[in-house]
């Protein structure tokens, strides 16, 4: 059952990006009691999806649409066939699993305690074009589209922002200065099965406040006072003191499969049974710890074992820039390696291997 109205419940959460993992958030915030609305480009009234468990459950999702202020590129919902396919999950011949992958590197699936099948909260009719200020927003569309969907959205000065997108800087520079980012990680895994979005694995997802590169780490900051809520109705939802590490973490692990299960189309097991991969895999691990030390003495490095277990757990998955350069679509190499160079940049640090597996992932795909 949803959770009764409370006056923090009154404001609305926006969505930008209702793909699996959007979706799967909208859910959660449902079963909280918030409401939930698709910010989209076109004149549906609702969105209507299916969540199916993973004890197999279907659950029905409806959320009330309303349509942003006019922008020209990429939609808002879903980001049409192409997202999808880079949302799904592909088992390689070659696979020693049947795990299904998330919208990063692929994660094991683990126990589906928590999910419900509680229905959604009912949803109004449709609104069209409206001139509300948006206080809160989940940002769930793909990294290289940040800037055209945000474009021209009537965010609050103190607008609260939920970013759930691969990689990182993906939102620099495109929020109010007053607005409070806070950082989503997940391990959880959904992927589309038909006309569906079947949820693999309900496995731990972290939050915390974003900060800069070189300063003081993240997840310190006391959560805010929706987090309670939402936490008792998203499973395994934490806000962590070392938030920041737990993020590196999950950037390391796509900066190493990504990029090289993209570019020699294999499953992410793959890589460490080639000898040449797994050794261009240990430079890009090794090169990514250079950097994060660099910006944060405290990082414990030593990167490659868990990017190593990482892979060698979702051996059959297929990463997501490996499902971008299979369908031809724009992948997030830029918010993924390329925020490591930038970073490397600005610390004299040179990142041979990225640089080239960067430039090779372009030449592919520009």
């Amino acid at each position: 059952m949803t959770t009764p109205a409370s006056p923090d419940h009154a404001e609305p959460w926006y969505l930008l990006g209702a793909g699996n993992m959007g979706l799967l958030a909208a859910h959660y915030l449902q079963r909280a009691g918030f409401t939930v609305i698709a910010l989209r480009r076109d004149d549906a009234p609702t969105l209507e999806r299916t969540l199916i468990l993973p004890n197999g459950d279907p659950v029905p999702l409806q959320l009330r649409c309303q349509r942003p202020p006019a922008s020209e590129t990429e939609p808002l919902v879903g980001a049409g066939p192409a997202r999808e396919r880079e949302q799904s999950s592909r088992q390689d011949p070659r696979a020693r699993s049947n795990d299904s992958t998330n919208n990063v590197s692929g994660i094991p699936p683990a126990g589906s305690a928590g999910l419900s099948r509680a229905r959604p909260a009912p949803t109004r009719s449709a609104a069209t074009t409206e001139s509300t200020t948006i206080r809160r927003l989940v940002v769930a569309c793909k990294a290289p589209f940040s800037a055209a969907a945000l474009g021209g959205l009537p965010l609050a000065a103190d607008a609260t922002v939920l970013r759930l997108q691969n990689g990182l800087g993906s939102l620099d520079g495109l929020l109010p200065a007053g607005a409070r980012k806070v950082e989503v990680v997940s391990a959880s895994a959904v992927k589309r099965d038909g006309d569906a979005h079947r949820v693999v694995a309900e496995n731990d997802t972290w939050m915390g406040e974003s900060a800069a590169p070189g300063g003081p780490a993240a997840g310190a900051a006391e959560p805010p006072a929706w987090f309670g809520p939402l936490a008792r109705h998203w499973p395994k939802l934490h806000w962590p003191d070392d938030f920041r590490h737990r993020q590196w973490r999950k950037l390391v692990g796509n900066a190493v499969i990504n990029p090289l299960t993209g570019l020699h189309d294999v499953a992410n097991g793959h890589i460490f049974e080639d000898p040449a991969l797994a050794a261009e895999a240990e430079q890009l691990a090794c090169e990514a710890d250079r950097v994060l030390t660099a910006l944060d003495p405290t990082w414990p490095g030593d990167s490659l074992p868990g990017v190593r277990a990482l892979a060698e757990a979702t051996a059959g998955n297929t990463s997501s820039m490996r499902a971008d350069m299979q369908a031809g679509a724009v992948t997030e190499i830029d918010a993924i390696n390329g925020w490591l160079l930038r970073q490397a940049s600005e610390l004299g640090i040179h990142l041979s291997a990225h640089r080239r597996i960067v430039a090779a992932v372009k030449s592919r795909h520009p």
